[in-house]
């Protein structure tokens, strides 16, 4: 599985997960910080990464859109707002918990909550 990181997360968390061997880069890192959040699901899906953010009402709103106009995307990781951006190791160890159990990526219509 291969991760992209939303504008709404720390790049570190996408370090940490390279650091353990995984593919994670980060809204921040390839210069999309501003980009809308159809845009970040567009990228994330060219990309084919699933996208990991903690802006839940949004993005659960584009995978319905998404189901509605049949475009499948890469896959949505959606990571409460509980894990403040200081929790970098737990957020990590959890998406590397998820990979770990969809090795070959979410795909299609999939949403999951970290």
């Amino acid at each position: 599985m291969k991760f992209y990181l939303d504008a709404n997360l720390s790049r570190r968390i996408a370090e940490r997960l390279r650091q353990k061997g995984w593919d994670a880069i980060s809204a921040h890192e390839v210069g999309n910080p501003e980009t809308s959040d159809a845009e970040q699901l567009a990228y994330a899906t060219v990309e084919r990464r699933a996208l990991v953010t903690m802006d839940i009402r949004h993005f659960i709103k584009l995978s319905r859109d998404a189901i509605a106009s049949q475009k499948a995307h890469a896959g949505i990781i959606l990571c409460p707002r509980s894990l403040v951006g200081s929790e970098i190791d737990t957020i990590a160890e959890r998406l590397i918990a998820i990979a770990e159990r969809f090795p070959e990526g979410l795909g299609g219509y999939d949403v999951l909550y970290l």
